[in-house]
């Protein structure tokens, strides 16, 4: 099997094995990269001294508030400082850190809190209210609630809750920090949008998310000191695990709360930003954003974009502003991006609009990962002919551990040795996948995944609706946006308005359908709703 013929003695010792964390990042960088900017926001800069030192007190905070090796300490933030030393607080005294999207609705809220049973959660000010709703709703112990209030983007504090900068005030900023003793431990724990009713929560262990950040900056081309703007939120795959790369790299991370073309524009041009990762919508943001609002640079701009292929005439029109644009793909489940569109030089000379097109693919796989490709429902590999359809399956080291608290979904998840993606795609003659179709009717809005049923079952709700469904609506600002057919009961009325309102009192508002269709919807003869009839209504 590969042994040699005598093993005495070449045993795993504390000299040649060390668990693989992303924890080693930033002990490293605190010595290489000292007095190096580290985190930068505004009139905040931090070097990687005070980096490092603020994340030990933040770890020791925890731990002098009853936080133990294996609980939860969740975030509700934007991408602010505190959620970027939470990434490494978090873990640094053995827990496990789940990022919460800030746009959910209470009721979800809530239950992540519980699914997760949460010791702690830090709040941004912005969503306190939302928070401490959730909390009420709750049914397990609620959580210690820390606030972090953002007086730079007028955001002040208002609750009674500790305040963030007193509770890590009480940690010891040389707190030895508790590393993985397995690097199979749990690291993050990230609930995807949910596809059907409730999210499902994804657990990331340290070797995964260490090996990401390895081969990131392979792909990426990536040398020392990079300057990386966050506009991927920190609570989607960890912010595709960027911050935990950048002290390998020695690194800034620029935080960006709000995201607009004049914020990125004047990090670009104020701070010197070499790489951001985005949706489609980022791109167009930037297209066509007013002479107001745009400013000039001289650096390439290394961008990655990844949820929907962005159209060819926006990669055209923001590669001629400065910008080099990758198409990557990976899922929730794959702490984010996992193929990339890997340029071949012979393409060089293609016409713009098939260099557009190429770009368009999801790719192939990145360099830690071990098989992705295309296969069949009995697991064989389809043609490599450009046509023939099959299912993204992935296997590698930067795939989740499993779902948390939900063996069933696991084990049909990683049926067959692969994870199944559930999307449907090609596979070209040179191996690079491109999406065709997904499995389940997720649409993709701005980056951030709505599941249709989420959405049909709050349309269900109202007393005049008898049957409805969502399909995914072209949106030239958000790339897709919910649009929703509807069948009323018999003489009941209702209009377009008061839906939408109806579903805003249920659901987040970025889930909420932009379009509202009467009239009786295509079924087939057992009376499924034939959703690709209501998409070609909309083309």
């Amino acid at each position: 099997m590969g042994w040699m013929r005598d093993e005495t003695g070449l045993d795993k010792c504390p000299a040649n094995y060390v668990p693989l964390t992303p924890l080693s990042h930033l002990a490293r960088a605190a010595k290489v990269f000292t007095n190096h900017d580290a985190l930068v926001y505004g009139q905040t800069r931090h070097t990687y001294a005070q980096y490092h030192a603020r994340v030990s007190q933040l770890a020791h905070a925890l731990v002098l508030a009853g936080v133990k090796p294996g609980d939860v300490v969740a975030t509700l933030l934007p991408n602010i400082p505190a959620q970027a030393e939470a990434h490494f607080g978090v873990p640094a005294c053995g827990a496990v850190l789940n990022t919460i999207n800030i746009r959910l609705d209470v009721d979800t809220i809530a239950y992540i809190f519980d699914h997760g049973e949460a010791k702690v959660v830090l709040v941004d000010s912005q969503f306190l209210p939302a928070a401490m709703q959730a909390i009420e709703r709750m049914e397990g112990p609620p959580p210690l609630v820390v606030e972090v209030p953002d007086p730079q983007a007028g955001v002040p504090e208002i609750g009674e809750q500790v305040d963030y900068e007193t509770f890590i005030a009480a940690g010891d900023p040389d707190f030895e920090w508790i590393m993985p003793q397995d690097e199979w431990e749990s690291l993050a724990l990230n609930y995807t949008s949910g596809t059907t009713g409730r999210p499902k929560g994804v657990v990331y262990h340290h070797r995964g998310a260490y090996l990401m950040t390895m081969g990131t900056p392979v792909t990426w081309r990536m040398t020392l000191n990079p300057k990386f703007l966050t506009i991927v939120p920190l609570f989607h795959c960890n912010g595709w695990n960027h911050t935990w790369m950048m002290p390998l790299l020695g690194g800034t991370v620029v935080c960006c709360r709000d995201i607009s073309a004049a914020a990125i524009y004047n990090a670009i041009a104020d701070e010197g930003v070499t790489h951001f990762g985005g949706a489609p919508i980022v791109l167009n943001l930037l297209v066509n954003a007013t002479d107001e609002d745009r400013r000039t640079f001289d650096q390439t701009v290394e961008v990655f974009t990844a949820g929907a292929p962005p159209a060819p005439a926006t990669l055209a029109a923001i590669s001629e502003l400065g910008f080099n644009v990758q198409q990557v793909y990976g899922l929730t489940e794959t702490y984010g991006h996992v193929t990339e569109c890997l340029w071949n030089p012979e393409w060089d000379d293609l016409p713009a609009e098939k260099q557009a097109a190429i770009k368009a693919r999801q790719g192939v796989a990145f360099p830690q990962m071990e098989n992705i490709t295309v296969m069949t429902e009995t697991m064989e590999q389809v043609s490599m002919d450009g046509t023939t359809q099959g299912e993204i399956v992935i296997q590698g080291n930067s795939v989740m551990k499993g779902y948390y608290k939900n063996p069933q979904a696991t084990q049909k998840a990683f049926s067959g040795g692969y994870f199944h993606s559930e999307d449907l795609a090609v596979q070209h003659p040179d191996g690079s996948m491109q999406i065709a179709d997904r499995v389940k009717d997720i649409i993709i809005s701005g980056g951030e995944n709505i599941s249709s049923v989420e959405v049909e079952g709050a349309l269900m709700h109202h007393p005049d609706v008898m049957l409805c469904a969502v399909v995914a609506m072209p949106d030239d600002k958000w790339g897709e946006v919910p649009c929703a057919f509807v069948e009323l009961k018999d003489e009941r009325t209702t209009d377009e308005a008061t839906l939408i309102a109806f579903t805003r009192e249920r659901l987040a508002g970025f889930k909420c359908p932009k379009k509202v269709v009467f009239g009786e919807l295509p079924k087939t003869s057992t009376g499924k709703i034939q959703k690709f009839e209501l998409r070609k209504q909309l083309l």
